[in-house]
C-alpha cells in the first residue's frame, strides 16, 4: 500500500479512493470470512479502540482491522509538542464516535519505515485507512470542530462505499478494560506452511516455493507466506550457480545488471547484508529504466528476506529512495 501525498485541508477527497468498487468488495468479502469462523461479530471494548501499532503489527491492527471499521492512524512522537495536544483528543473523540472508527497511534521514532511508506514530512499527521485504501486527513495542529468534520466524512464514506458500519462497544466494558483473547484456532494455511518448512528442511526449494505460493494464491497478505517464499526463491536461485563465476562477472562487468543481481544474491546469503544492498544500490544509480526497475524489484526482494524491521533494512530502504529521487 502506497498512500498518496499528504493533503493539508483536513478533508478527505472522495475522489482519491482508487478502486473503491474493488476495495469494497475485499472488505465484504473478509467480513463474511469472519463472519463463518465466528469472528469480527461480539462486542469490543472501549479500550480495543485506541490502541499502539507497530511496523510488526501494521498489517494486521490496520490493513487487515480496515475491512472492519476505519482505522484513523496518528503518527506522533515524544519530542512533538502539538502531538501532546492532539493526541488526547483524538483518543477522546475515538471513545465518543463508539466504534465508528478505530485509533492506531504509530510512534514514528520507533517506526521509521512507516513514517517513510507514508511520506510524512512533519508530524503530527493524521491519515486514515478504510478497506485497504489509505487516505490522507491532515497534517499538523487542527481544531476540533474541524476534526469533528473531517471524521464525520470519514465514517460516511466508509459506510456508503464501503458498507463499513463500525464495531459494536460493549456499554458494559470500563474504558480501561481489557478483552480477554478469544483462542484462536489453527489457520487454514498451517498445514500448507508446515509442508513449506518440512521441503525446505529437506532441501526441497521447488516444493517449498510452490507450497508457500498455494497460500499467497487464497491469502496474498500472509506474511509468513511472503516471507518463507522470499527466502526460499533466494535459496533456489543461488542453489545451482557457481560462485567464483558469479563473484568474477560482478566485478568485470559493473554495468551488467544480471551480474550485479546475482552477486548480491550470494552477498545475501552468506550473511553480507550489507554489502548485498550496497552493491543493488550502486547499481540502481548507475542504471535506468528497465535496468533500473529489474534492480529495485530484486532489493525489495532481498528486503522481505531479511525482514522490514531490521536497521540495514530501514537504512538501505532511506539510501534508494534518494538513488531514486
Amino acid at each position: 500500500m502506497q498512500p498518496r501525498n499528504m493533503s493539508m485541508s483536513g478533508v478527505v477527497d472522495l475522489a482519491a479512493v482508487k478502486a473503491a468498487q474493488e476495495a469494497k468488495t475485499k472488505a465484504e468479502q473478509a467480513r463474511a470470512e469472519a463472519a463463518r469462523q465466528g469472528g469480527g461479530t461480539g462486542a469490543v471494548s472501549p479500550a480495543s479502540l485506541v490502541i499502539d501499532v507497530d511496523e510488526a503489527g501494521f498489517e494486521r491492527d490496520v490493513l487487515q482491522r480496515s475491512t472492519e471499521v476505519p482505522v484513523v492512524i496518528d503518527f506522533w512522537a515524544e519530542w512533538c509538542e502539538p502531538c501532546k495536544q492532539l493526541s488526547p483528543l483524538l483518543e477522546r473523540l475515538a471513545l465518543e464516535y463508539a466504534g465508528r472508527f478505530v485509533l492506531a497511534k504509530i510512534d514514528v521514532d520507533a517506526n521509521q519505515m512507516l513514517m517513510q511508506q507514508f511520506g510524512i514530512q512533519g508530524i503530527p499527521a493524521v491519515f486514515a485507512v478504510v478497506a485497504g485504501q489509505a487516505l490522507p486527513l491532515f497534517q499538523g495542529a487542527a481544531g476540533e470542530a474541524q476534526i469533528r468534520g473531517t471524521l464525520d466524512q470519514l465514517v460516511q464514506v466508509a459506510e456508503q462505499r464501503f458498507g463499513l458500519t463500525g464495531l459494536t462497544v460493549d456499554p458494559d466494558a470500563a474504558p480501561g478494560e481489557a478483552q480477554a483473547a478469544p483462542e484462536v484456532p489453527a489457520g487454514p494455511y498451517d498445514a500448507l506452511l508446515e509442508a513449506a518448512v518440512q521441503a525446505l528442511d529437506a532441501g526441497d526449494l521447488a516444493g517449498a516455493v510452490q507450497a508457500y505460493k498455494n497460500v499467497l494464491s487464497d491469502d496474498p497478505a500472509n506474511m509468513e507466506a511472503k516471507l518463507g517464499l522470499a527466502q526460499a526463491e533466494l535459496l533456489q536461485r543461488v542453489q545451482s550457480v557457481d560462485p567464483q563465476q558469479v563473484r568474477k562477472d560482478a566485478a568485470d562487468k559493473p554495468g551488467d545488471v544480471r551480474a550485479q543481481i546475482a552477486a548480491a544474491d550470494l552477498d545475501l546469503v552468506g550473511g553480507h547484508v550489507e554489502d548485498a544492498f550496497g552493491r543493488l544500490i550502486d547499481t540502481v544509480q548507475r542504471t535506468a529504466g528497465d535496468d533500473r526497475d529489474a534492480v529495485r524489484l530484486r532489493l525489495l526482494e532481498l528486503f522481505e528476506v531479511v525482514g522490514a524491521d531490521d536497521p540495514r533494512v530501514v537504512a538501505a530502504r532511506r539510501a534508494l529512495a534518494r538513488a531514486l529521487f
